[in-house]
């Protein structure tokens, strides 16, 4: 039995699904194993074999032995998969609500009137009243999340002071994939897990522009305080990392 069973064996705690209805639906069996093919997701792949992800594989790999998880996926593409292995699927498209702050931000600094006190934006101050409304599960609610890369569309200050929330989230031994554009993004993609080894990248319109490019020390002075870390650098100038707490 790995950490991970032996952990859920002793400590299955509250879930989350008291504070938010869940996307699933239950089957009998998984198809297969959570990191090997199978299964209906295989047939979309056979369409469309999407891009290789070492990411993926690796972050199903630490969270296999999770039975009946749920998982937090941030920009709301990739239900499915996770349905049919077992999984409880919660969603909140953090850049959708992201870009959506930063409007009505702007739009409220703008229609002040003359000599009016201006609200304060600095980072912390903005994150703060972003988070009052956003990311508000109790803590320990999640076995993985699927960050993607919406770090890359947000001020890296921002994304120091939203971290910590989703760290909050995760229970120990739980996983986060996340990816790093190495150069800046010329198309918006949503991500959606195919199979156990393939990403579709679906092009849509931008929710928000890309803020910043990390380099790896700034990833791992992100991602401080998960106890183990992988990050595997792909052709297409994508950097896949898979954070373990």
């Amino acid at each position: 039995m790995s950490f991970m069973s032996k952990f859920r064996a002793v400590s299955a705690g509250g879930s989350a699904a008291a504070v938010r209805p869940a996307y699933s639906r239950s089957v009998r069996t998984p198809a297969a194993p959570l990191h090997a093919p199978g299964g209906a997701s295989t047939q979309t792949a056979e369409k469309n074999s999407g891009r290789f992800s070492n990411g993926l594989k690796e972050f199903l790999w630490q969270i296999e032995d999770i039975s009946r998880g749920s998982v937090l996926d941030l920009p709301q593409a990739t239900l499915t998969y996770f349905i049919e292995h077992n999984f409880k699927v919660y969603t909140e498209d953090l850049l959708a609500a992201w870009g959506a702050f930063l409007e009505y931000e702007d739009g409220r600094a703008r229609s002040l009137p003359a000599g009016a006190e201006r609200p304060d934006v600095s980072p912390a101050a903005r994150a703060g009243r972003f988070l009052a409304s956003n990311l508000r599960y109790p803590e320990d609610s999640f076995d993985a999340v699927l960050l993607w890369d919406a770090l890359d569309y947000m001020d890296r200050e921002i994304a120091q002071l939203l971290l910590p929330r989703i760290c909050s989230l995760i229970r120990e031994g739980g996983a986060v994939l996340a990816i790093f554009h190495t150069r800046p993004p010329q198309q918006f993609h949503r991500y959606r897990v195919l199979d156990a080894h393939n990403l579709e990248l679906v092009p849509v319109p931008a929710l928000v522009q890309p803020r910043h490019i990390y380099q790896n020390r700034e990833i791992q002075e992100l991602f401080e305080r998960f106890r183990t870390s992988k990050t595997f650098v792909g052709r297409d100038q994508l950097r896949e990392g898979v954070f373990v707490k």
